[in-house]
Formats: C-alpha cells, structure tokens, sequence
C-alpha cells in the first residue's frame, strides 16, 4: 500500500452563513416552477440556465431534467427519442458522439426538510456514467452522500469502477470547533473509496483549527493493487510515487485558492443579498460578463 497526504490552510466558514446560503439556494429551487419548453422558472420570473424538465413533473420524484444539445442533420427523431427514454438506454444512442450526447439528472426525492436525492446519468468518450448524490436536511445540511459508478458497454471488467464518499458536516464543525492545541478528530469527517479490478484506492479530508482562526485541512490518500497485482502494483506505485505526489499537492493547493478566493467574495452578504447572487449564480453561472 502508498500512502500519501499533504496539509493545506483554507480560509474558515462561517456555520451560520454556511446554513443561511443552503437555505436560500433550497428555497430558491422550491419556489420554482415548469415554464415554457420544459424550462425551470425562478420565482422572479428568470429561467435557470442549462436545466429542463424532460420528464414527469417539476420537483416530484422521477422528474428528469437536462439540456439537450443540437443533434446532426438527420438525427431529429433519434434525438427526440433519446430525450424522452428512460434510464441508460437513452444515453447510449449518443455514445458514438460526445459532443451531441445527451444527459441528464433525475430527481428521485426532493424533501426539503428531510433530504434530496439525484441521480446523474451520462456517457462520455464511450463511458457510461452513474453519479448519486444524497443531501441530508438540505436547509441545514448534516451530511452529503455521493456514489459513483461507471463502465464500457462491451468493455469488460477492466473498464468498471466504482466508488463511494461522505462528507458528515455534523462531525466536520465538531472537529473544527476544537481547542487549536487539541488532537484531530479520531475518523476524517469527509472520505471516500474507489474500486476497480487492478486497485482500491482511499481519500481522506481531516480539518483542524489554527491559531489564527483558518482551517488546516489534510488530504491523505492510499492505493493498493487488488489480489495477485498487489506486487506489481507496489513496484508501479514505487515508480509513481513522485507524480502522485506532486498531483496530489497542486490539486489541494489550487482547490485551497479557489475556496479562498470564493469565500472573499461570498462570505459578506447576508440576507436578501445573499439570495440575489445565488439567483443570479443559477440564471447565469458565468457572471455577468458572459451576458
């Protein structure tokens, strides 16, 4: 087994503002409703960009959503058909083109007070994708469950994979609400596994508080190879050490820029301002520039 980890500072987050931006943005959703051509329609009036119900009904269980993208001249009815299939079939019939490949979410719970649940279904280069998410008490969120599963039709067993993570925010403010001195809490509130035939692999994040206030986060992951590739995993990773590394390390520290750099701009509003930009994030997620 390798094991890796690297330490970075975030910026802390507020619980309070955390919460009060979680509510809003369910809120928000909500009190939407279907408006012409399947678009999903903000209280004020303003469409949410990239999501259309393709399928059932706006916020009830089943409801699918997506956008899809021009097809080929030619493939109208092939299109049309895809849009309104159900589950990874309908993918498939775009598989040989990724760029015209339809997508889609679909909202298996949707319980404002109690959770939500989504499931992602894609194909990419040729993979068919399957991506869960579950939010618990999304007004103030406890913890978020994420799965993932993925596989080439026709490919065999060395093109599966899987992998499962939670992030238990109950346990994360506990941890960070710690003395600065004390020790860090005993299991990592957010972590996950991957799995293929070849290897597993685990990711782990562990918060701790610093003296100044800022959060000390590591990252720590280990991989291993899986029954009799476990030696030869070993003197592949011994070789690779050095990338895995390095890729590690610039993936946490850009990560810890971004957050930082979102936090700065985020973390002053309050209120109905703070619910403004959430609306104006979900009409049009590239800024006002982009318009």
């Amino acid at each position: 087994m390798a094991r890796f980890a690297h330490t970075v500072t975030v910026a802390a987050l507020d619980r309070g503002w955390f919460e009060e931006a979680a509510g809003a943005l369910v809120d928000l959703l909500d009190a939407s409703r279907e408006g012409p051509g399947g678009s999903v329609v903000l209280a004020d009036g303003r469409a949410v960009e990239g999501l259309r119900l393709l399928k059932g009904r706006h916020l009830r269980s089943g409801a699918r959503y997506g956008e899809v993208t021009a097809a080929p001249e030619g493939a109208g009815k092939a299109g049309r058909a895809a849009e309104t299939a159900d589950g990874p079939a309908a993918l498939a019939s775009g598989a040989g083109d990724s760029s015209t490949t339809p997508s889609s979410v679909v909202l298996r719970a949707w319980r404002p007070s109690h959770s939500v649940e989504v499931e992602s279904l894609v194909v990419e280069d040729g993979m068919s994708l399957k991506l869960g998410l579950r939010l618990t008490e999304p007004r103030r969120p406890r913890s978020v469950e994420i799965s993932l599963s993925g596989h080439q039709p026709g490919g065999g067993s060395l093109y599966r994979f899987s992998g499962r993570g939670k992030a238990d925010l109950a346990a994360w403010w506990a941890a960070v609400d710690r003395l600065p001195g004390a020790p860090p809490a005993v299991r990592p509130p957010v972590s996950g596994r991957a799995v293929h035939r070849l290897a597993k692999a685990r990711l782990a994040l562990t918060p701790r508080p610093a003296e100044d206030g800022s959060w000390r986060i590591t990252v720590a992951l280990s991989v291993r190879g899986r029954w009799l590739l476990r030696p030869v995993g070993a003197v592949v990773l011994l070789f690779a050490r050095g990338p895995v590394e390095r890729g590690l390390r610039e993936a946490a520290e850009s990560a810890a820029r971004e957050w930082n750099t979102a936090l700065a701009e985020l973390a002053p509003l309050h209120g109905e301002a703070l619910r403004a930009e959430i609306a104006d994030a979900l009409v049009n997620p590239d800024g006002p520039e982009a318009l």
